[in-house]
């Protein structure tokens, strides 16, 4: 047996409350394992709660004691942080806090990339700000889509007293991390460095008097979302999926995380529910026509020669199942559209070029139960 044999199996401990463990956690500063099997084990705590520390024993000894059979004893060793750089670098304790000025925050979630995420969040935003104070912070530090979605390459101002000034478009208040870095730098950082500028988007911007602030997220359950939900006290998170089955395995641990951490999941938004266009038909004379037409399975209404259609792109029902699972509402279905594509490679929302679309019509009522859900929370 060596100490690799060891670390693995404390992997499986996680920290109370988290989903994530106490190896990745950094807690483990020292391991021993002498000529009696006898193993001596240090952690590094910040928390000097001893309904934690007791958990963790238990937790730990009960893994050792499952696994690794030749073990007589486990041994525990708490130690506190020596820096406060240290302390910053591993788990706090603290209770979330609200961040002044804002009344509701929600974050937009995802399990995966690729399902649309920061197109729901900034048309969602910009649905919220018709009628409310609205801002947006795009926290996907490895990614940042906000500059493109918006149409913004300048960087924000500074004050002397180095808090960030968000940037003003769409009657909204913006900001990211691709504001700051440069949109095309790529960005090579390890979990410390995350977690800090992660607090320092809430710490160092000055938010104003908002009434909903729409957080972007990256895809996973990494350090950005660890970080938030230990600092920021959230309204609750929206989990967005596209369709097919594989998407939803990958929402699943999303959700999960952010119930464990008691964020409330205010429900799920299916993406690329399927793909609409409509065409005009006319007869051999020129003229427009009524009727129906047959496409494999479906039926097609012609009314004044205009017809609609609708096609699946991806098949599953990933949205209505994971609702179910959750308890959850589905908070709507948004349509796989070239215009979305077209607003967004434009940097303009799309919410607010089609004003009178269906697609706007379902923004607007997934943003009116978000509304209803906030004032109960």
């Amino acid at each position: 047996m060596n100490k690799n044999n060891i670390i693995e199996v404390l992997k499986q401990v996680k920290y109370p409350g988290f989903s994530r463990d106490i190896v990745s956690f950094g807690l483990i500063k020292e391991i021993q394992l002498d000529n009696n099997n006898i193993l001596n084990l240090k952690l590094q705590l910040t928390t000097e709660n001893p309904e934690h520390k007791n958990q963790l024993t238990n937790d730990i000894k009960s893994a050792i004691n499952s696994n690794l059979k030749p073990i007589e004893a486990v041994n525990i060793n708490y130690i506190g942080n020596a820096s406060p750089q240290k302390q910053a670098e591993n788990i706090q304790e603290s209770k979330p806090q609200n961040l002044a000025g804002v009344k509701n925050i929600i974050a937009v979630a995802s399990g995966k990339g690729g399902v649309g995420k920061s197109t729901i969040a900034v048309n969602l935003a910009s649905e919220l700000s018709k009628n409310y104070k609205v801002g947006i912070l795009d926290l996907d530090i490895y990614g940042p889509s906000l500059p493109m979605v918006v149409g913004i390459s300048e960087t924000p101002k500074i004050t002397p007293e180095k808090k960030l000034i968000p940037i003003k478009k769409f009657n909204m208040k913006l900001m990211s991390f691709g504001f700051v870095s440069g949109n095309d730098a790529p960005t090579i950082w390890r979990g410390p460095l995350v977690s800090r500028m992660t607090q320092q988007f809430f710490d160092d911007v000055i938010w104003g008097e908002l009434d909903f602030l729409i957080l972007d997220l990256p895809p996973g359950t990494g350090d950005i979302q660890l970080t938030l939900v230990q600092k920021i006290a959230l309204t609750g998170a929206v989990i967005v999926t596209t369709p097919q089955d594989l998407a939803v395995l990958d929402v699943q641990k999303g959700a999960d995380m952010f119930k464990k951490v008691n964020t409330p999941v205010l429900g799920i938004i299916e993406n690329m529910s399927n793909f609409n266009t409509s065409a005009v038909i006319k007869n051999q004379n020129g003229e427009l026509i009524n009727g129906t037409i047959n496409i494999q399975d479906n039926h097609f209404d012609i009314i004044n020669g205009k017809v609609n259609m609708y096609f699946e792109i991806f098949s599953g029902f990933g949205g209505d199942k994971e609702s179910k699972r959750l308890d959850v509402p589905l908070l709507g279905s948004v349509p796989l559209s070239p215009d979305i594509v077209k607003s967004s490679d434009n940097g303009e929302p799309y919410v607010l070029n089609y004003r009178k679309s269906l697609i706007t019509e379902t923004f607007k009522s997934i943003s009116n139960q978000i509304i209803k859900k906030s004032l109960q929370e």
